[in-house]
């Protein structure tokens, strides 16, 4: 069986093509191109012409049997009765809607009934709040179909207007425990049940259409599986769809994921927890990372390779500011958008340098604060398998590892989520997927006399984030 996937992240079109029988995968990618610049307000219709033409590169003069998708959980767009886009696609870097949740923040009882029914806080990155501002910007949402890129990207090429419960989990708009969307939800965001995607499995696939097949350089009937989130694919690709292995993903954000068995939730909401293909996730993600560090060393350093700045590296976490690693705003766990990066404890002997020590601590201990709340919630994980760009850093691996003080299973499967959905293509035609057995890479262990050292840093850090 050969496959194609094809998938839209935030930022680039990927696409995969794998035959089960040779055991062949071939994987390309290319950053998206925007008209403006920007990547929290997209046109939709490009990113699929962009993504599809990916597609149609890597597949050309070869037989496919099925096509899955891959896209990113958070993404939402209006469009008109005819299916014509609208409006942009608002990815989950967008922060339009956060005066508004600010707002309904301040309703203790309504922030807590909409976490639980949900598994989502009240946060601009919910495609529910991103839909009231478009509301209160004049868009009768009565009158209009709303859905994310993937679901876009998939209506394209099958004329279908379905979405999967993994999908629509991102939304706000489902009922975590119901799989189901909520009533409720609905009427308090003012949108409809006619004007959402159908829900469906992914076993709910669909013949490709003729403007998909024209799209592609495919024939027509070709089936098509429903669109998965990226991060829930990534649990499936990466062999951690079973609760006791936790996904850590350190890419230009950063994500914890976690299976579980059924809904879990903090109680001080700290967490999140959506639908995976396959079970539940429970997890954390922060709007800073990778996207930090690039920041520092841009700012401070230029044209310098990563591994030269760190060659200059040569003082300890005692020695170095604290870093509040929000030049993005605040996702977990604490879901203030309007929350701001700071160094704290500058002095005059500090350099660049240290201000990049203090960047790769920062973004950790942001993400080894919400490891905390999970394993409170959760239990500790039996094991974490690392992901992302924090791999080409042997340093910031290492880090890593002492600052949680666990080892690192570092992922030797750098496109998961690919793999998550060509293993629901393959599922889908009910055909073997032991090609795509995830492989774990080396393990990196902590050095308690770091992790000692670490600790005593984190708690500065804390402190500095309770005080806003």
């Amino acid at each position: 069986m050969t496959g194609l996937v094809l998938e839209s992240s935030t930022t680039s079109a990927k696409a995969m093509i794998y035959d089960t029988e040779t055991g062949h995968i071939e994987v390309r990618t290319a950053p998206f191109v925007f008209a403006d610049g920007d990547a929290a307000v997209q046109d939709a219709g490009s990113v699929f012409e962009q993504t599809a033409a990916l597609g149609r590169q890597l597949c050309a003069g070869r037989h496919v049997d099925v096509i899955s998708l891959s896209g990113t959980w958070h993404s939402v767009m209006l469009l008109d009765r005819k299916m014509t886009p609208v409006t942009p696609v608002y990815q989950w870097p967008y922060t339009g809607a956060e005066a508004l949740c600010a707002e309904l923040r301040r309703d203790e009882a309504l922030t807590d009934r909409f976490y639980r029914r949900t598994g989502c806080m009240i946060s601009a990155i919910y495609p529910a709040f991103k839909l009231m501002i478009l509301a209160r910007q004049g868009y009768d949402l009565a009158r209009h179909y709303a859905m994310g890129q993937g679901t876009y990207n998939f209506f394209r090429l099958t004329g279908q207007f379905a979405e999967t419960a993994n999908m629509a989990s991102g939304t706000g708009l489902l009922n975590t425990h119901t799989r189901d969307y909520d009533d409720e939800v609905l009427e308090f965001a003012g949108i409809g049940r006619d004007s959402l995607p159908r829900l469906v499995g992914f076993d709910d696939v669909q013949p490709l259409s003729a403007a998909g097949a024209a799209a592609l350089g495919l024939p027509e009937g070709i089936p098509v599986v429903p669109c998965g989130s990226d991060g829930g694919l990534n649990q499936i690709g990466a062999g951690a769809d079973r609760p006791g292995i936790m996904t850590f993903s350190a890419g230009t954000s950063g994500a914890l994921r976690l299976t579980v068995k059924r809904p879990v939730l903090a109680d001080d909401r700290s967490l999140w927890c959506y639908l995976s293909p396959t079970s539940w996730l429970a997890g954390a993600a922060t709007s800073g990372c990778c996207n930090c560090v690039d920041w520092v060393r841009q700012r401070f350093f230029g044209r310098v390779s990563y591994e030269d700045i760190e060659k200059g590296l040569r003082r300890g976490p005692e020695d170095t500011p604290v870093f509040l690693p929000f030049l993005f705003g605040e996702r977990c766990p604490g879901w203030n958008a309007a929350r701001q990066a700071a160094f704290i404890g500058i002095t005059a002997r500090h350099d660049a340098h240290d201000l990049y020590h203090s960047v790769l601590e920062g973004v950790l201990y942001n993400l080894f604060q919400c490891y905390q709340k999970l394993c409170a919630a959760v239990g500790a994980p039996r094991e974490i398998r690392l992901s992302g760009g924090i791999l080409n850093s042997e340093y910031w691996t290492q880090m890593a590892a002492d600052i949680f003080g666990a080892p690192m299973v570092c992922a030797d499967m750098p496109h998961a989520s690919l793999i998550g959905a060509a293993m629901m293509g393959a599922q889908a035609l009910d055909v073997n997927a032991d090609l795509f057995d995830a492989q774990a890479g080396k393990t990196v262990y902590p050095r308690p006399e770091m992790t000692a050292r670490y600790a005593e840093k984190y708690a500065r850090y804390i402190e500095a984030y309770e005080r806003g």
